[in-house]
């Protein structure tokens, strides 16, 4: 690494900084970089510095978009009568594979998580109840079923115990009637949604229970 020119240098410690990065893939990168034409460079590194001022979160779902509204809540053809919960956008991309799914989502951005000191307000929940609240008299819209698809580990399944005594006590509180499912168990315990094959996530929301 010393041996290097010190802006090729600063590109690779960047690049090692990423998840499952490290010292040798990321040299190898950067030098793929430097070997980039100069169009396609500069074209990456534009999109690089807009990265976050162009992306956004969905107003209904949270999931990430360039527009006000993601392109599955903006769908006329997703039911918008059963919602899954998921906890950041690459569980939701996972369950996009395969078309195994036409509703609607909601992104948590994360999950409760004690040890580390996140709480249910640091993660989009007010969201999810506000917006059951919005939907509330409205026959086209109305939930019918909330999907919680929280991993399988033990803070998944916390957040999943949380959310679901909430649910319950919105139905108290309100005319609603949806029913609460959690994914059945196609996937194994401790896995990630990020890593499942489709199949695997199909079984799962087959196999869904009553939660």
């Amino acid at each position: 690494m010393s041996s290097l020119p010190k802006s090729l240098k600063n590109i690779s410690l960047f690049l090692e900084r990423l998840p499952g990065i490290g010292e040798k893939s990321a040299n190898r990168m950067a030098f793929y970089l430097l070997r980039l034409p100069d169009g396609d460079l500069k074209a990456f590194s534009e999109q690089l510095a807009h990265l976050k001022e162009r992306t956004k979160r969905c107003s209904i779902c949270m999931n990430l978009t360039e527009e006000e509204i993601c392109s599955i809540c903006s769908n006329p053809k997703r039911d918008k009568k059963r919602i899954t919960v998921v906890e950041d956008v690459l569980d939701l991309l996972s369950m996009e594979t395969g078309n195994i799914y036409d509703g609607v989502y909601h992104v948590l951005h994360g999950r409760i998580d004690p040890l580390n000191h996140i709480g249910p307000d640091d993660i989009f929940l007010s969201q999810l109840f506000d917006r059951l609240k919005k939907v509330n008299g409205d026959a086209s819209t109305h939930v019918e079923e909330i999907i919680l698809a929280t991993n399988p580990d033990m803070e998944g399944e916390a957040t999943a115990m949380y959310i679901r005594n909430k649910l319950n006590e919105v139905k108290e509180a309100t005319p609603l009637s949806f029913t609460v499912t959690r994914l059945g168990y196609g996937m194994p315990m401790g896995g990630n949604l990020e890593y499942a094959d489709y199949m695997t996530l199909r079984k799962a929301l087959e196999n869904r229970r009553g939660f």
